[in-house]
């Protein structure tokens, strides 16, 4: 029931409304924001007042009905209907309240509220059984229409859509809906406008897409044969909504059927006996085989399975424990081929044998299974558009790899198309094809994938190689300032090496051989001008495709004990099955690789048994060189007795206060020799456990913690303990296997949860260095050692394993966590760009678990290491997303056997410096490792690795990417975050006139001028001089060609170094300076003699020399006027002169392996030992005394302060005079180094203050030249 209540006009007046309806937006989905809270009132408040800015006033209030029965409706037609003349045709905005004057959003009652309909509230929608409150509304009209104008006509509401005018499936259609124009005038008018729109919209409308399902199979048909083998037939039919779909499948589906032998005669003719039932084999009544089934160590197996080999799943018979078997009805007569298998065994297929009618008699010998290694990698090549190439991969195992698959960039290639097997031959080539390919080998082992080779294809009209030399900086002397710039680099250029496609012989060979570069075409002599003197230098201007500089690739280190350095003597080298050399009395060793090796493993093993054997897998640089590795070892423990007969446990881990980390229990008579016996009796038992817990062990760790997938990818494992074990008769001779033994593993060492259920019981193959599975775990309860309670009982994993060859046992765990930390190694604590280390080893050592846990110290769970390339190096490592700190690594560098310096941390930690920007800084909390303790080494450093956040724009430049952006890590610029790893090598300079990159052997050039001849065979020569004197000093070589038609006159190169103070000795230091050897020049056509001249800083005198090699230069002519007493001049020796002349001379594949050879025995003053510590009384060759200079005179600033009125005149004298002496000044002032420019005599003092100033530039201690 409508009630005509109507307020009076009431405009705004600046008053803010909290509740307005505006436009025809607001609909029912406007059905509870009143409903809300204040905030979102004033939301609405705002909203609204935006959009009636410029409106002129309000209609008056409305209220046409009151709350009763169904509730409070304000209709907009109800009103219109009294007071047509007070509203307007389209309102704009509407505002409600109650009658006590209170805004609808402010009731908490579900109001509803349309432009075209009006308001109302609803009594049975309110909440609590309320009832809605009495409203009244009022409208906002638009300007230009006043709400006094009558409504001549207005639209009713919109129609429902109509049907999509398509029915066809998957198709667009057309929806149409509809409104009228009403009118309010009894008879319609000329002059009534219309009502102002369309009475018709449309939109787009879309039927659902066409399927085509299959429906039941049908029940199947009657086979087409009883025996004999016959087939039967079901069908299915295809539902779809279109013909334009099918279904995917077949509509059909054969099975075979009737497999039962025909009551045939079998065609088989059997010598002796008749055919089996199934027509197989003869059978010969009464006649008996017998078989034996053992190992390859002779161990008995038991279940092995014995089958026909031509039909080898059908199993007749097993093996019993003792590993034998027997099968009746074998005929004896002819041998029949049998197939024995067992699994993690690969099947042999053997033959009976027969002395004596009705018995036979045969012998297996299983191999374990081994998983596929790949033998032979496929290799980078570069070919010409329309060429031809092969690539070759081979892969080895048990049993042999029998399917090859070829990818393209990581897309398999079809063998129908390539006819590929082991290798693959690519035809008529096109530039699309070049790329990445690889190779998968699989057998019924497993599978693996080769390393991935990089097809290079040199377009037509294309030039094999680019001519134009790259940008290659070389830094000059410290003295050397070139005017104008104030550079101290020079772009000197280069060729990138990379590789070109040349003539082969054959260009389908597995391997090019020493195959095509871009290398130095032409070079030519540019001059550096440096202010006072200037220097040679041979600039690439040229470059072209010509064969590659092939260096020596050698792997060089030392194996010693991990507990106290003690040398492995004469140990064994094995690479695979072949033993390829011997270490050293000090467990030295040097081995040459070859060019094609893609991974080394090495075995190091002690004939004397003192040491387990220790698989390593070592990395190295193919560009050449040598690189030098510490290897630990672990000593074998001692052995203990144990009884054959019972049931031991023997504990893995004894770290002192902690709980071990497992057991080894072996069941009773369990062991037996190796011809397979039972062994009764006594058993040396040594077990030899590396804990985690114990971070010294890290390093003593074999092989590299990966393990190769089912898919064939190598991935990387997180260890929990590894052990070797040893067993041996009473007279600790004979080694004795054991069967079935059980592992457990205490869970309380294991942080991790989620490693639990994960971890694995692995082995270690010696000729691969990959871990191979040996059992998952279970579950068990187990009371603990050392008189613990049932109160104290402990949850194991428990794996089972048989000892059938001396292999390393792991406990460890798939880790799919995994980062990449980017390092970066520079010369010095500078860190510029340009100097950069290549070559150095970073290693990274994973620990867990966070700081509060129980296990502590913290244990480490994995170790990796690269070496730097161009672009520093990126480590793969553990780490966590959640939590920053559940993994930690520690990070080493060593380059040649020298430890790197990591950037510090302390006393505060500076992004610039660390190379780490913040806040991502302070997450990873890196810490040196004399961030505590100042007096430990400072080359280590600690950090969480916090997996980065990819929505934390901070945290995606580096040092640490996902496992997933490799390239991204690898490519990064040297601007982006990452680690850093210096030399604190200070004070030493090397220039070379053909400049020469010692990290990388192919950048080696043929020049007469280059300061090592020959690429396969460096020569560093080093001199010994002692200082006298309370400083350091400088010492310059200048090395000059001496006797040589092309270089005679001509530099070689610069060498300075500072003298290193002898710790022993006050006052004394010496120095150890490399000069440029004599001998054949690269053309190995006739022998220099260099021209070296010795120069040491400052006030220096030679007071003696040595007198062997005073000798020695008077009887090996020409001798070198040696007039000035401030230097030294030689031509170096052609012989190699001992520590006896001063002289040290090494040669080696490797030019810093030769020099730091060398360096060492000069530190030492001998010909084969080695010292980082100076010994300056020792094989010296030469000896100056350099006493600093007294101040005898006051300087200008002591004059000004006791005589200031006397200096203000003389300076200004000396001002005066200054033109007319600047060309004597100049000519006395004192460069670095000037040997041949600089006058002993001192200049005529001209004025205290030209006095001074002299003896200041003196005093700056420049490098003569």
């Amino acid at each position: 029931m409508y009630h005509l209540i109507s307020c009076c006009c009431c405009c705004c007046h600046g008053n803010v409304f909290p509740v307005v309806v505006t436009g025809s937006a607001w609909n029912s989905s406007h059905l509870e924001p009143w409903a809300h809270s204040e905030g979102n009132n004033k939301k609405i408040q705002r909203h609204i007042l935006a959009d009636t800015t410029g409106l002129t006033e309000w209609t008056s209030w409305f209220n046409i009905d009151h709350p009763g029965g169904n509730g409070d409706y304000e209709r907009l037609e109800a009103i219109r209907f009294y007071y047509r003349e007070r509203v307007c045709v389209r309102p704009t905005a509407m505002e409600a309240r109650t009658t006590d004057w209170v805004a609808a959003a402010d009731t908490g009652e579900v109001v509803h509220s349309s432009l075209e309909k009006g308001f109302w509230c609803v009594n049975k929608e309110q909440p609590y059984g309320r009832i809605c409150s009495n409203y009244h509304v009022r409208f906002h009209c638009p300007p230009g229409t006043p709400p006094s104008d009558p409504v001549q006509a207005f639209w009713t509401d919109w129609s429902e859509w109509g049907s999509c005018s398509t029915l066809a499936c998957g198709d667009v259609g057309v929806q149409v809906r509809q409104r009228k124009c009403v009118s309010n005038q009894p008879v319609p008018l000329l002059l009534v406008p219309a009502c102002q729109g369309h009475h018709s919209e449309r939109r787009e409308c879309s039927t659902p897409p066409c399927t085509a399902d299959w429906g039941s199979w049908g029940r199947w048909g009657a086979c087409s044969a009883t025996c004999g083998g016959g087939r039967r037939i079901r069908r299915r039919t295809c539902v779809r909504t279109s013909a334009m779909v099918q279904c995917v499948g077949r509509p059909m589906e054969i099975q075979k059927c009737g497999k039962s032998r025909c009551l045939e005669t079998c065609p088989m003719v059997c010598a002796e006996g008749f055919p089996s039932d199934d027509c197989s084999r003869c059978v010969c009544d009464g006649h008996m085989l017998q078989g034996e089934v053992y190992t390859v160590t002779g161990v008995p197996l038991v279940g092995a399975k014995v089958a026909l080999a031509s039909q080898p799943k059908v199993a007749l018979t097993q093996t019993d424990p003792e590993g034998r078997f027997r099968l009746p009805g074998v005929c004896s007569s002819s041998p029949t081929q049998l197939s024995v298998s067992k699994e993690r065994f690969s099947p042999a297929a053997v033959s009976t044998y027969s002395n004596t009618t009705g018995l036979s008699w045969v012998r297996a010998v299983l191999a374990s299974t081994e998983k596929p290694y790949v033998s032979k990698h496929p290799e980078d090549k570069v070919r010409h558009e329309g060429g031809r190439v092969l690539l070759c991969c081979k892969a080895t195992g048990s049993p042999a790899p029998d399917k090859y698959y070829w990818y393209h960039n990581g897309t398999l290639l079809d063998r129908t198309v390539f006819k590929y097997e082991e290798d693959l031959v690519l035809r008529d080539l096109k530039p699309e094809q070049a790329g990445h390919y690889h190779c998968k080998a699989s057998s019924p082992a497993g599978s693996i994938k080769s390393s991935q080779a990089f097809l290079t294809i040199i377009e037509r009209g294309s030039p094999a190689c680019n001519t134009t030399p790259e940008n290659h900086h070389i830094r000059l002397p410290m003295d050397c300032v070139q005017p104008g710039t104030d550079s101290k680099y020079y772009n000197a250029g280069r060729c990138p090496h990379s590789k070109c496609a040349g003539s082969l012989d054959s260009d389908l060979r597995c391997s090019d051989g020493a195959g095509y570069c871009c290398g130095v075409q032409e070079m030519e002599t540019q001059t550096i001008n440096c202010g006072r003197y200037s220097l040679p230098i041979r600039a690439v201007t040229q470059c072209g495709c010509k064969k590659c500089v092939q260096p020596s690739v050698m792997v060089r280190g030392r194996v010693v004990a991990a507990d106290n350095n003690e040398p492995l003597r004469f140990g064994h080298i094995y690479i695979g099955k072949e033993r390829v050399g011997t270490t050293g009395y000090q467990g030295g060793f040097t081995l040459h690789i070859s060019q094609d090796t893609a991974r080394l493993v090495v075995n190091f093993v002690d004939p004397t048994e003192k040491f387990i054997d220790t698989p390593k897998v070592f990395i190295f640089d193919k560009r050449g060189g040598s690189i030098y590795h510490d290897v630990k070892v672990m000593k074998k423990k001692t052995p203990i007795d144990i009884n054959a007969g019972e049931t031991n446990t023997i504990e893995l881990g004894d770290i002192e206060g902690e709980d071990p980390i497992g057991q080894i229990v072996i069941p009773p008579n369990s062991f037996h020799r190796e011809n397979g016996e039972l062994y009764e009796g006594t058993v040396k038992a040594s077990v030899t456990f590396i804990d985690p817990r114990n971070i010294t062990t890290a390093a003593a760790a074999p092989g590299d913690l990966n393990f190769v997938d089912d898919e064939g990818d190598m991935l990387p494992l997180r260890t929990y303990g590894m052990f070797s074990v040893d067993f041996r008769d009473e007279s600790n001779k004979e080694a004795l296997g054991t069967g079935a033994v059980q592992v457990l593993l205490d869970t309380q060492h294991v942080k991790m949860e989620e490693h639990i259920p994960k971890m694995k019981l692995w082995s270690l193959n010696p000729e691969t260095g990959v871990w191979e599975e040996e059992s998952d775990f279970s579950y068990t309860q187990a009371t603990g050692s050392h008189g613990r309670t049932k109160r104290e009982e402990r949850t194991f994993l428990i794996g089972n394993m048989e000892i059938r060859e001396r292999r390393l046992f792991n406990l460890d765990v798939p880790e799919n966590r995994r980062c990449y930390v980017k390092v970066r190694a520079y010369m010095s604590e500078k860190f510029l760009a340009s100097e950069q280390l290549e070559g150095v080893v970073i290693s990274l050592i994973n620990l867990e678990p966070k700081p509060g846990y129980s296990s502590n110290p913290r244990a480490w769970g994995r170790f990796d290491s690269v070496i730097t390339g161009q672009n520093g190096a990126c480590l793969p490592a553990f780490c966590d997303a959640l939590r920053p700190d559940a993994y930690t690594a520690y990070v080493t560098a060593i380059m040649g056997g020298e430890e790197l310096e990591a950037a510090p941390s302390s006393p505060k930690m500076n992004p610039n410096i660390i190379g780490v920007s913040q806040p991502y800084l302070d997450k990873i909390d890196y810490q040196r490792s004399d961030h505590d303790d100042p007096a430990l080494k400072k080359t280590a450093f600690r950090i969480n690795l916090a997996k980065p956040n990819a929505n934390n724009v901070e945290e995606t430049n580096g040092p640490i990417y996902p496992y997933r952006n490799l390239i991204a890590c690898e490519n990064a610029e040297i601007n982006a975050n990452h680690f850093r790893f210096f030399r604190v090598e200070k004070d030493k300079y090397e220039y070379n006139v053909v400049p020469f990159q010692e990290n990388d052997l192919t950048t080696w050039t043929g020049d007469y001028l280059s300061w090592w001849p020959n690429p396969q065979e460096f020569r560093a020569c080093f001199i010994k001089i002692k200082v006298h004197g309370q400083k350091e000093v400088m010492v310059r070589s200048k090395n000059k060609g001496g006797t040589h038609r092309a270089t005679k006159g001509k530099l070689y190169g610069i060498r300075d170094i500072r003298s290193t103070r002898d710790l022993r000795e006050a006052n004394t230091s010496a120095a150890c300076v490399e000069f440029k050897c004599s001998g054949m020049l690269f053309d190995q056509a006739e022998v220099d003699r260099s021209l070296i001249s010795l120069l040491p800083q400052g006030n220096c005198r030679r007071i003696g020399i040595n007198k062997l090699l005073q000798e020695y230069l008077t009887k090996h002519p020409p001798v070198p006027q040696n007039n000035e007493s401030h230097a030294f001049t030689m031509l170096a020796p052609v012989d190699p002169l001992g520590h006896n002349y001063g002289i040290y001379t090494v040669t080696d594949q490797n030019p810093r392996v030769a020099k730091e050879i060398a360096i060492g025995r000069c530190f030492d003053g001998t010909s084969d030992g080695f010292s980082r510590e100076m010994k300056s009384d020792s094989g010296v060759a030469l000896t100056f005394s350099c006493p600093e200079r007294k101040i005898t005179r006051e300087s200008l600033f002591q004059r000004l302060q006791t005589n200031p009125g006397q200096t203000l005149s003389q300076m200004a004298r000396d001002m005066r005079e200054s033109e007319g002496l600047q060309v004597q000044r100049s000519s006395t002032q004192v460069v670095a180094y000037p040997s041949e420019q600089r006058s002993r005599s001192q200049g005529r003092r001209v004025s205290s203050v030209s006095s001074v100033s002299r003896r200041r530039v003196t005093s700056r201690g420049q490098l003569r030249q």
